[in-house]
């Protein structure tokens, strides 16, 4: 089984990673068309209500609603049932997401002042984030119909196409940035369209994949259904229980419209570089765990279900630590190489670096989070992630305010980074607790292998990477330098694991 996970990892990280190529280009080309100032922010403040509903409905919450249950019918109940389900389940979700989409049109004014109520002294840019906003809004509409067609497909194996989806809003910004931007009064309104564009290719690349099953779905309101009742019934927590980090993110933004200018673009960037590794490990883990964890818990194979989660957690560690590391030793010269062209300036790299830096802290806690809270969703048991994620929440909260006095808007960074740790801390020990999660033996020597290769990785990178050069290379010796110290890297932490023994079978079920 531990096999199949893996392979199942393999292929939603593979396409995890064009996405996340792509829209390391799109944010490139954003850098160097747009630069850093009151559009950006306003722009960028826009993009983060449907890229946050994105991440809620497209990377978790909903799939921790529908999956289990979808997989109940699976295991149980006959091909026309399962048929019925989904039909129903279309119906409602569409008609439920569509009234959500015209009211946050309406309410995008009252919005946009309390994600960003900085914004209200500078009227024009305030007016030009709720323009953005509500052409970027209907994106929650189709998302979400994108979100229930990657959940059929997960839950039936075929993990491939939902996880290339994401590859189309990075086009599509793309495409806008270059193509449409220059046509248009504003420049940057083209990306609010390209958005917008992005959610109807989503849509339709999923099509294909769902006829293949027979399970295209013709709209049926089910509020009625029992299985839909229970959807709408978890689907809140579950939208809350995966969504605490990006709550805050969404709480850093809020305050850090109060800062110095460029503040919201810093925070942006700093936090697009982290979700590189949280996506590639992060999201295909808790795609690929759901399912199986969803399957174990119906046929009541309670060692299967275990097995997986610390399957899960020892490839949290063995892939999140060097991506830890990566992102705290080489903060500028990535930032530089990736951003620093026409308004990016020098200061925008030291700025961001420094955010990046604290938002890396909590990388192995942002991961943790995606393994853990299936094990909860996955018996259909929202309530504990929900209270945990809540708790976690206001420690951030409380944070924010005490760290961004000294430490500005690296300060909010650092303070969502802890709260991570903190709310996957409060996960691991309810799980140890209920003995749902019994970590299989060998986890002190797994630990220090992973330690002595960090260690030795840390030390290469300290000893290699010279900062004071890189103002002075062009880009394309920056890019040949930030490849070899990440190969260097690399290798240094693999030969390091390997001399201290660790094997492949030390992450499989039977001898991890």
């Amino acid at each position: 089984m531990s096999r199949q996970l893996f392979k199942s990892t393999a292929v939603v990280s593979s396409m995890t990673l064009i996405s996340r190529i792509l829209g390391f280009v799109r944010d490139m080309l954003i850098a160097r068309i747009f630069g850093v100032d009151m559009a950006t922010d306003a722009f960028f403040v826009a993009f983060k209500i449907p890229n946050f509903l994105r991440r809620l409905f497209a990377e978790g919450a909903f799939a921790h609603a529908f999956v289990p249950i979808l997989t109940d019918y699976k295991e149980q109940g006959s091909k026309a049932a399962i048929k019925l389900f989904v039909d129903r389940t279309a119906g409602t979700l569409a008609v439920l997401l569509m009234l959500m989409t015209v009211m946050g049109v309406i309410v995008a004014p009252l919005l946009i002042l309390l994600l960003a109520p900085g914004f209200a002294w500078q009227g024009t840019q305030h007016e030009l984030a709720v323009f953005m906003l509500q052409i970027t809004f209907p994106y929650l509409f189709f998302i979400g119909l994108v979100a229930f067609a990657g959940g059929i497909l997960n839950t039936y194996g075929k993990f491939a196409i939902p996880a290339l989806t994401p590859v189309f809003l990075n086009i599509c910004m793309i495409a806008a940035a270059i193509w449409l931007a220059p046509l248009m009064d504003e420049p940057i309104v083209a990306l609010a369209w390209g958005v917008f564009a992005a959610g109807i290719v989503q849509l339709l690349f999923q099509v294909p994949a769902l006829i293949s099953l027979g399970l295209m779905p013709r709209g049926r309101l089910g509020f009625n259904d029992a299985g839909v009742k229970k959807i709408i019934g978890l689907l809140l927590p579950a939208i809350f229980s995966v969504s605490v980090t990006q709550i805050n993110l969404l709480l850093d933004t809020l305050v850090a419209s109060f800062l110095t200018v460029g503040s919201v673009s810093w925070l942006y960037y700093s936090d697009r570089l982290v979700e590189f590794p949280l996506g590639i490990l992060g999201l295909a883990l808790g795609t690929v765990i759901l399912p199986r964890l969803a399957k174990s818990h119906a046929t009541e194979d309670s060692v299967a279900f275990s097995n997986s989660l610390d399957w899960g957690l020892r490839l949290v560690f063995v892939v999140g630590m060097p991506a830890t590391i990566s992102l705290l030793l080489l903060a500028e010269p990535m930032l530089s190489t990736l951003f620093q062209y026409n308004e990016f300036s020098v200061t925008d790299v030291q700025f961001a670096g420094m955010s990046l830096r604290a938002y890396s802290i909590g990388l192995l806690g942002y991961i943790s989070i995606k393994v853990l809270v299936p094990g909860f969703t996955a018996r259909q048991d929202l309530k504990t992630p929900v209270r945990y994620g809540f708790y976690a929440m206001i420690v951030s909260l409380v944070l924010n305010v005490v760290l961004v006095f000294p430490l500005a808007h690296a300060g909010l960074a650092l303070a969502t980074s802890l709260g991570a740790f903190f709310n996957a801390a409060l996960l691991l020990k309810k799980l140890v607790r209920k003995k749902i999660y019994q970590p299989v033996s060998g986890w002190v020597f797994f630990l220090i292998r992973v330690f002595c290769a960090s260690v030795a990785m840390s030390v290469a990178l300290y000893y290699l990477v010279d900062a004071s050069l890189w103002n002075q290379w062009g880009s394309g010796e920056r890019i040949i330098n930030l490849l070899k110290w990440i190969f260097v890297g690399f290798v240094t932490y693999l030969a390091t694991l390997l001399l201290t023994g660790l094997r492949l079978r030390h992450l499989s079920f039977s001898q991890a």
